[in-house]
């Protein structure tokens, strides 16, 4: 309701306009979700179309068992108009339904209809359903016959009774336009009925209008399609079926009065519930009306005779080895028999897959064999597997992100562990399988460094402390490589080796390790010594000069530098002084 009210401020228009315009889409996407034909076959007019919407949505309920539909009832008045009785327990949404009806008026029926609400009552007869609301339906006429026909005041009325095949038609009654009768005959036949219509017409006093023969063929199909030959059923002088063979063939059905005393079950509702067997108990003592939510009456049952009734046991009347199971819901049709005063409950349990079978231990022989809620029983179970087998093939597709995440996070850590122990580009080259060649470097800056009276540290610290002192100072260094984009080669103790112009040759190396060395000293300041307490005292050396570089080894692999450079650069380092950067001629030059 909240969109609504921000949708009719955005448009300057009244919520209600707001809300039919939703019915109409969802109609439209009711249409385009799958459900076009299903509607489509609900009914020949929107009379019957409205009364078996609740039947559908019963259906629906099978598949979608949170649904919480609406409920419809429709009523026929002597005018032509119908009442629409609208029951939903959400308050607020009733202009929902004009859009909707209207635009399956137009779409299914071919015809324009309005609707106004006639009255808003409290519930009686429902007993779930809080908003109860009555539209009255009014069909718009598409023509009058006064544009149609042009009658002779001279002749006397036109008699009907001699029209071809039985046709009685009254040629001033209210035209029915809701139904597509002649689109379901053979074309000759059409012709045939549509010449003589033509003649019978033109000599009882009618001049028809070339343009108007539109308005004879609405007259064919009044009376809701009937076919032109008109059917009369014929009925049996006696009825040729004993009580037991009924019971038997129906076994699930209930016969019972105004006053619900049962007067007649079906042999299988008698196993279930024995109390039927004495034929003189109140329907409503041993079940409930499930839907529609109506209270347990005659009349109640008669306004909603349309509709599926689902009917449920009460557990404090069953017998006593169905206390611990479900309760049994019985899903039929109420029929009202005028001449017996009773009613006629023709019913099937309502059984969904196996499982509910097995929990009410029932078999398939319990349901008759002309039931379909054998098939649905069946052909569900089949559905209820495939929904299983897709909810675990979307589990296990869950299983494989979740894994394939996991695996890639672990394969950066993988690759950061290798990056930082080989070169990039050299680390990329082993994980392809190509073999790394060693190289020659004729020009490259190498650094080292150590720790000033580290042995004497070493001596009078614990271990841990070692530890943590070196890797602090480790740290810092380790940032200042990415800094200054110089390759860390390896760590040995408390000395630290680095290179700069390998294994990526620039021309800027020498500087790069220079103020990386002056990083270093920097760096040092902040790393305490555990003995004095003071910052601690580095020594680094530095020289230039050509390399060979190469990976050594296949279960650890080292990036090695192998030369004379690298021997200098270390005695550079070896006799400095502390907190001091030596460095040779080539790199001073």
């Amino acid at each position: 309701m909240q969109l609504v009210a921000a949708a009719s401020k955005l448009l300057d228009v009244k919520p209600e306009v707001v809300l039919r315009q939703f019915g109409e889409y969802f109609f439209d996407f009711c249409k385009r979700s799958g459900y076009d034909h299903m509607l489509r076959t609900l009914g020949g007019n929107l009379f019957e179309f409205i009364e078996n919407l609740d039947a559908l949505h019963s259906y629906l309920a099978l598949s979608y068992k949170e649904m919480n539909a609406p409920s419809f009832r429709a009523e026929r008045n002597g005018d032509g108009t119908m009442f629409l009785h609208y029951y939903s327990d959400r308050r607020g949404l009733c202009q929902i339904v004009p859009g909707i009806i209207e635009a399956v008026a137009k779409d299914f029926f071919n015809s324009e209809i309005t609707m106004e609400i006639v009255n808003q009552i409290e519930e009686v007869e429902r007993t779930g359903k809080k908003e109860h609301v009555v539209f009255l339906v009014t069909q718009k006429p598409t023509f009058s016959r006064r544009n149609a026909m042009h009658w002779n005041p001279n002749k006397e009325q036109p008699n009907t009774d001699n029209f071809p095949n039985g046709l009685k038609v009254n040629l001033f009654m209210q035209f029915n336009h809701n139904t597509n009768f002649l689109q379901c005959v053979p074309r000759p036949i059409y012709q045939d009925i549509q010449k003589s219509l033509q003649r019978k017409l033109q000599s009882q006093g009618f001049s028809m209008c070339r343009n108007h023969w539109e308005t004879v063929r609405g007259l064919v199909q009044l009376g809701k399609g009937k076919l032109l030959r008109g059917f009369e059923p014929v009925y049996p002088k006696n009825l040729c079926i004993d009580l037991k063979t009924f019971c038997n063939a129906f076994p699930f059905h209930i016969v019972f009065d105004k006053e619900l005393m049962v007067r007649q079950a079906g042999v299988n509702i008698q196993k279930i519930v024995p109390g039927l067997q004495t034929m003189s108990i109140h329907l409503d003592q041993y079940f409930s009306i499930v839907h529609p939510e109506v209270t347990f009456t005659i009349s109640s049952i008669r306004k909603f005779i349309n509709s599926h009734f689902v009917l449920q046991t009460r557990r404090d009347m069953m017998p006593e080895a169905w206390r611990d199971r479900p309760m049994l819901e019985l899903r039929g049709q109420m029929l009202w028999m005028e001449s017996l005063q009773c009613m006629l409950y023709q019913a099937s349990p309502l059984l969904r897959s196996l499982h509910e079978l097995e929990e009410r231990s029932m078999h398939i022989s319990d349901i008759a064999p002309h039931d379909v809620t054998r098939d649905l029983i069946l052909l569900n179970q089949q559905r209820l597997a495939e929904m299983e087998l897709s909810n675990q093939l979307e589990r296990k597709k869950e299983e494989l992100r979740h894994l394939s995440q996991h695996l890639e996070e672990e394969r950066t850590k993988t690759e950061n562990l290798l990056y930082a122990m080989l070169p990039k580009h050299v680390a990329n080259q082993l994980k392809e399988g190509k073999r790394v060649e060693a190289g020659e470097f004729k020009e490259c800056t190498i650094l080292f460094s150590d720790v000033v009276t580290f042995t004497n540290i070493c001596s009078e610290c614990e271990p841990i402390q070692i530890v943590n002192m070196l890797n602090s100072m480790y740290l810092k260094f380790d940032r200042l490589t990415t800094v200054h984009t110089v390759y860390k080669v390896e760590t040995i103790g408390d000395a630290y080796m680095v290179v700069g112009g390998v294994p990526i040759p620039v021309s800027s190396h020498a500087e790069r390790v220079a103020n990386f060395a002056l990083g270093m000293i920097i760096a040092a300041r902040e790393v305490i010594n555990p003995i004095t307490g003071g910052p601690i005292q580095i020594r680094v050396g530095v020289h230039s000069g050509p390399v060979l570089a190469g990976v050594v080894g296949e279960k650890m692999p080292r990036y090695c530098l192998f030369g004379d450079t690298v021997n200098t650069a270390s005695r550079m380092e070896s006799h400095g002084l502390p907190n001091k950067i030596h460095l040779s001629p080539s790199v001073y030059l």
